[in-house]
């Protein structure tokens, strides 16, 4: 159910082809002309077809470095091509010019036979002889272009040959080769050959899925460096406002990449940020730290050879990343964007150049962050093991793998975050104490050593499909919850809440988890385990909630129950049984605290004064508008689309202001920030009030309103007797 590696680290073959696979369809997709394939071939010989197509493309990208359209331009595989796939020419004071030949085979066993390279010979003759007319439309323009290039003089031309294989062809292949170069060669040296396979076609394509290098321009003065005696070279020195703040602008998160996290948006930290920068930028400096930047290289341009370090010094960073001081470049973002008045300020910078030694540049990242607010769950960006994960979710599913923390989560249908991965692999975990422990906190996921459940989870590395399989079966049983919450009060309800993670574990044990971790690009085995989620988790509430009053009385709480492992491995046993049919009597379990009736109707509470005087959400807790309201959601959905902060908030304890709107820094009470949005969108039928803390929910989807609710309720809930000194003791 792990990652399948070879010796070296890297995926085997046929984990390369399929990554491989995939993204040659991503990029060259919609990009190659292939009608003439459709109106002869279909299933599997038109797949074929086209992939040898699209490898013919990326091979040309590889050896000349076009982009992905300009090699795709240059493929004319198909009839009449004369034995070549490809005719791509590198114009430029030292032309070159290409003639590829391509062999696909979704096995990886690519066939090394000697009629390709005779194939590839004789269209090159034909090039030679300005013989163009066998040739087909497309070839017949590429090749007399090629000819064109060539009699410019001696220049050279390369026969490419990709073979979707792990070994060079046998000796036939290769004397082939050699007897063509000789024919060619009488004269001088004007052809080569040149033999790509499948590592390194797989290396090309996971080198494009990569984010570009950050390359900054910085101008420091005053300024002084560490050269070469120093251990790296290195630069400190003052920038402006305005230069931190096109670093932001220009290359936005990718400045970030060796971070432990991402700016964080509007908390109340940064926003104390940004009104110094805008109310009294000359004291920034003397208030802020300062930013962090590594890089692999740097150019320097310096102004006065005799006294360097008395002229402004300008330096070219390449493959930087700010790692410490995220939080300041996007806090400078934002007060340049809304007042000029911040360009004044000055903010110190340090620069770091580690040529490539990644060790060090992970502990300069620890070392800069020990005397800041950041966790343990931060210092898990800089595990290789992580990194690796990111990679394969793009090659593996095209899909994204947030690991730093960041202002906003990613969208669930374009991937996930290494939390939600980490509390999906804690409930697939086959034993149920790491569904325990996070049950009240998901600090532990993140606890190292041979009994934290970090390196339980994450070591051996997890296949991306065993991830991915397994965040969407956390996902469909959180949604289910959330729907059944409203349908049970009491210990029901409060199982609902603090049981997510045991009763996801439940659903893990009940479903076929055999194939969960196999390669499987269509992800068929995800769609037939959310079909069964919602109908096992129906039955598993009534049936849990009847074991744990057997087991534990009906004065056990619910909330220390799901925390303790000792107790929650004899619970899930004996749910498992009844559930399996073991347990016969138990199959008809009643549904206790299921409502039967409304319940009679009580004042809501303040839900504001409910959740902070509980806290019941932490500082910064994100929160998103809710669309539950459809005349509200038409009503703003283009004023919304505009900005993407404008649906963003999060939760300050605070009980008159609790709301910090994304999109301007400022706190709101949740009433007051709605009707702020409606005069903003101009929508002309606003209401004249509305009920705010039911506007805003949680990441879990939950309103504050029903959050503050369930709290109230949650409080009713008998607690067992010795419970509590149980805690006070540490137990």
């Amino acid at each position: 159910m792990n990652a399948r590696q070879s010796k070296d680290g890297k995926p085997d073959l046929v984990t390369q082809v399929r990554q491989i696979g995939n993204a040659l369809r991503s990029v060259y997709g919609e990009l190659l002309d292939v009608g003439d394939l459709a109106a002869k071939y279909t299933g599997e010989a038109f797949e074929k077809r086209l992939m040898s197509r699209m490898l013919t493309a990326q091979a040309v990208r590889i050896v000349t470095g076009l982009s992905p359209e300009e090699s795709a331009a240059t493929v004319i595989d198909g009839d009449l091509d004369q034995g070549i796939d490809a005719i791509a020419v590198v114009e430029g004071p030292q032309p070159h010019v290409y003639l590829v030949q391509s062999k696909w085979s979704g096995k990886g066993s690519a066939k090394d036979e000697r009629e390709t390279v005779l194939e590839l010979l004789a269209g090159y003759r034909l090039i030679d002889e300005e013989n163009f007319a066998p040739f087909n439309p497309r070839g017949r323009r590429l090749a007399e272009y090629a000819k064109s290039v060539m009699d410019r003089g001696a220049v050279p031309v390369t026969q490419v040959v990709v073979l979707i294989r792990p070994d060079l062809p046998k000796e036939g292949f290769m004397q082939a080769i050699a007897n063509g170069e000789a024919e060619f060669n009488r004269y001088g040296p004007v052809l080569d050959h040149r033999i790509i396979l499948a590592a390194e076609v797989w290396e090309s394509v996971r080198a494009d899925q990569a984010p570009d290098p950050v390359v900054l321009s910085a101008e420091l003065f005053p300024w002084f460096g560490m050269g070469s005696d120093a251990l790296y070279e290195s630069y400190q020195g003052i920038v402006d406002a305005e230069q931190v703040a096109d670093w932001a602008t220009q290359h936005g998160t990718n400045l970030f990449n060796l971070n432990n996290r991402k700016p964080l948006g509007r908390t109340s930290i940064n926003n104390a940020l940004i009104s110094t920068l805008t109310e009294e930028p000359a004291t920034f400096w003397y208030f802020n730290n300062g930013i962090t930047v590594l890089c692999d290289r740097v150019d320097k341009a310096v102004r006065s050879v005799r006294a360097p370090q008395q002229k402004p010094l300008t330096l070219t960073l390449h493959n930087a990343s700010v790692v410490n001081g995220a939080q300041t470049v996007r806090a400078v973002a934002d007060a340049m964007a809304n007042d000029n008045a911040a360009a004044e300020a000055k903010i110190s910078v340090r620069i770091i150049v580690t040529q490539q030694a990644e060790e060090f540049a992970s502990e300069t990242t620890r070392a800069t962050h020990r005397q800041n607010s950041v966790s343990d769950r931060d210092f898990i960006t800089l595990d290789p093991v992580q990194g690796d994960i990111m990679d394969e979710m793009r090659a593996e599913l095209g899909l994204e793998y947030e690991v730093q923390r960041s202002e906003v989560d990613l969208p669930e249908a374009s991937g996930c975050t290494v939390v939600e991965a980490a509390c999906a692999l804690a409930c697939a975990h086959v034993d149920s104490q790491y569904a325990a422990r996070i049950a009240l906190s998901l600090d532990p996921l993140w606890e190292r050593g041979p009994q934290g459940a970090y390196d339980t989870l994450f070591r051996p590395r997890p296949s991306v499909y065993l991830l991915w399989n397994a965040v969407q079966v956390l996902r469909e049983v959180q949604r289910c919850l959330l729907d059944l919450r409203k349908r049970y009060e009491g210990r029901g309800a409060a199982l609902t809440q603090h049981g997510t993670y045991l009763l996801t574990h439940l659903v893990f044990r009940l479903l076929d988890t055999e194939a969960m971790g196999e390669p499987d690009t269509k992800l068929a085995w995800a769609e037939e385990a959310t079909a069964k989620t919602k109908a096992l988790v129906e039955r598993l509430l009534p049936v849990t909630m009847a074991a744990i009053d057997e087991l534990f009385t009906e004065r056990s709480q619910i909330r220390a129950l799901c925390s303790d492992a000792d107790r929650c491995r004899d619970l899930i046993e004996r749910v498992v049984a009844v559930m399996t049919g073991d347990e016969q009597e138990g199959r008809r379990s009643p549904d206790t605290y299921r409502r039967a009736r409304p319940q009679r109707k009580r004042r809501r509470p303040n839900a504001v004064h409910v959740l902070v005087d509980k806290r019941v959400l932490n500082d910064g807790e994100p929160l998103m508008l809710s669309t539950a309201y459809p005349m509200e959601a038409e009503a703003l959905r283009d004023w919304l689309a505009e900005d993407e902060r404008r649906a963003r908030a999060s939760w300050v304890n605070d009980r008159t202001k609790p709301i910090l709107w994304a999109a301007d820094g400022e706190q709101y009470s949740p009433a007051g920030l709605i009707a702020r949005m409606w005069e903003l969108a101009e929508w002309a039928e606003r209401p004249v009030a509305n009920q705010g803390t039911a506007r805003w929910a949680t990441k879990s989807g939950e309103t504050l309103a029903d959050l503050a609710w369930r709290t109230l309720g949650a409080l009713e809930e008998p607690e067992e007797p010795g419970q509590q000194a149980d805690e006070e003791a540490g137990h």
